[in-house]
Order: structure tokens, then C-alpha cells, then sequence
């Protein structure tokens, strides 16, 4: 998925240690749909060199993809927007929003001489 927007906020780098090593995450907040009378927000993370890779800024205009990931812990399940890639935004629209996925290919064309009533 995809989405472009305007950072509002940028979180502390977390950091800590898991049974494969050490690990760092930071979490953003993008604001989106800015043309809307309420404007949308929305937080995901980046891990590990990533973090240092994108170097996202607060105020900064950027498109980010990213997966939406579920987990279960002690009985809950929990939400995880993990970005795998950051870009400026080329500002090729104005608006500024949900980027569309693409569009599943159109059935092939109807052939006009056959026999069939429909």
C-alpha cells in the first residue's frame, strides 16, 4: 500500500534488545487527505538502518509504502503500518492523499459477431 502526506510528528528512536539482537524503531505520524475539513493522521514505524536510510523530517512531504501487519500477544492483537520505502513526494498531483493501487486488468473485449443474445 501507499499513501502521501505531510510528517506532522516524529517519535524518539526506541531501542532494545530481542532473542535475535538488538533492535531500533522510530514511529512517525503522516497526515494526510489535507484538502478534507478534517484531515486523517496516521502512525507507522521504520526499523533498523531504515531509520537512518530515509532520514524523515518533520513538515516534510513524502509518499511512503508501506504493509499493515497483525499480531497476537497475551490474548490481543495489535496493529503494525511498517514502512519499507520513503520518498519525497514529487508533488505530480495536489492532492494529497491515498495513492490508488492499480486497477485489476478489464475482461477482453466482447466479440460483437457472435451468436449470443447478451
Amino acid at each position: 500500500m501507499e499513501i502521501r502526506g505531510k510528517i506532522v510528528a516524529v517519535q524518539p528512536v526506541q531501542t532494545g534488545e530481542g532473542r535475535n539482537g538488538m533492535w531500533k524503531k522510530q514511529e512517525y505520524i503522516i497526515e494526510y487527505d489535507q484538502n478534507s475539513q478534517y484531515p486523517r493522521r496516521m502512525m507507522f514505524n521504520l526499523w533498523g538502518d531504515k531509520i537512518d536510510q530515509f532520514h524523515i523530517q518533520d513538515g516534510q512531504v513524502i509518499r511512503v509504502s508501506f504493509d499493515i501487519e497483525c499480531r497476537e500477544y497475551n490474548g490481543r492483537w495489535y496493529n503494525d503500518i511498517r514502512a519499507w520505502k520513503v520518498e519525497p513526494d514529487d508533488g505530480s498531483t495536489a492532492d494529497v492523499g491515498f495513492v490508488q493501487a492499480p486497477s485489476p486488468p478489464l475482461p477482453p473485449p466482447i466479440d460483437e459477431g457472435s451468436d449470443l443474445p447478451f
